[in-house]
């Protein structure tokens, strides 16, 4: 049974590190935005499988450092991750949701009504470009 909370940055770290940068030490995780974000945890049977960060700037929200583990991506994890942050961001009166997408995860992005919105860039060893999705007003 999947269950989804609120989270410390401290819980994110080691899920970023593994999927997201495995060459990288543990203490290279923690951003100093951290402090000012909001963090969540998909746990399976009380396990941590995936993680991500929020971050609000007026009504808008970006998210970052989202990860889920190896052995259980595809099983729609992701997805009910990725919703359950519109959501929030919806509840908070957010207009746009919106990543640096890596592009081998713009298929996943582009499944769930996100939008390419930009260039194409290149940061720390991986390509990104900026994806994005409008938030209904409420």
């Amino acid at each position: 049974m999947l269950s989804i909370e609120q989270i410390t940055p401290r819980l994110t770290w080691r899920l970023r590190k593994e999927i997201l940068y495995p060459g990288q030490y543990l203490h290279d995780m923690e951003m100093e935005e951290d402090n000012h974000g909001y963090h969540f945890g998909a746990f399976n049977d009380n396990v941590l499988v995936g993680v991500v960060s929020l971050f609000q700037n007026g009504t808008d929200w970006q998210f970052r450092k989202f990860a889920v583990i190896s052995d259980v991506q595809k099983q729609g994890i992701g997805t009910q991750l990725l919703n359950y942050i519109t959501g929030f961001a919806e509840r908070e009166n957010g207009t746009k949701l919106w990543c640096n997408a890596r592009l081998s995860a713009t298929g996943f992005y582009a499944k769930n009504g996100f939008a390419e919105t930009g260039g194409e860039f290149h940061r720390n060893g991986f390509d990104y470009i900026i994806m994005q999705k409008s938030l209904p007003s409420k």
